[in-house]
């Protein structure tokens, strides 16, 4: 079956710790619904540095990364249903999603 990276960016911390903890309970909510179709989730990233081509590092994200899930779908429209339902979106976060290529050798 294939396989889906939904990368996480952006967002808007939440206001309290309150609020956070109800953020965190919504998502593992969403995680819990996808069941075994969650081959890799809650995968956050910190620390990050940017290599260019030419060698330098700067500290931070080219892209505000701050994580990401792996899923099996079907086809790439159900994996994308599965993630509208995401509340990474109800604190301004934005989602990608990408079929994983398999690769051979």
């Amino acid at each position: 079956m294939p396989q889906f990276l939904i990368t996480y960016l952006g967002c808007d911390q939440p206001s309290s710790p309150e609020e956070g903890q109800k953020h965190y309970a919504k998502y593992q909510e969403w995680i819990s619904s996808l069941g075994s179709s969650a081959v890799s989730p809650m995968n956050p990233i910190k620390n990050t540095s940017t290599v260019d081509p030419d060698g330098s590092v700067t500290p931070g994200s080219a892209m505000s990364m701050s994580g990401y899930t792996i899923i099996e779908a079907d086809s790439l429209e159900v994996a994308l249903e599965n993630a509208k339902a995401c509340p990474f979106l109800d604190i301004g976060g934005t989602l990608e999603v990408s079929e994983l290529v398999q690769m051979t050798g």
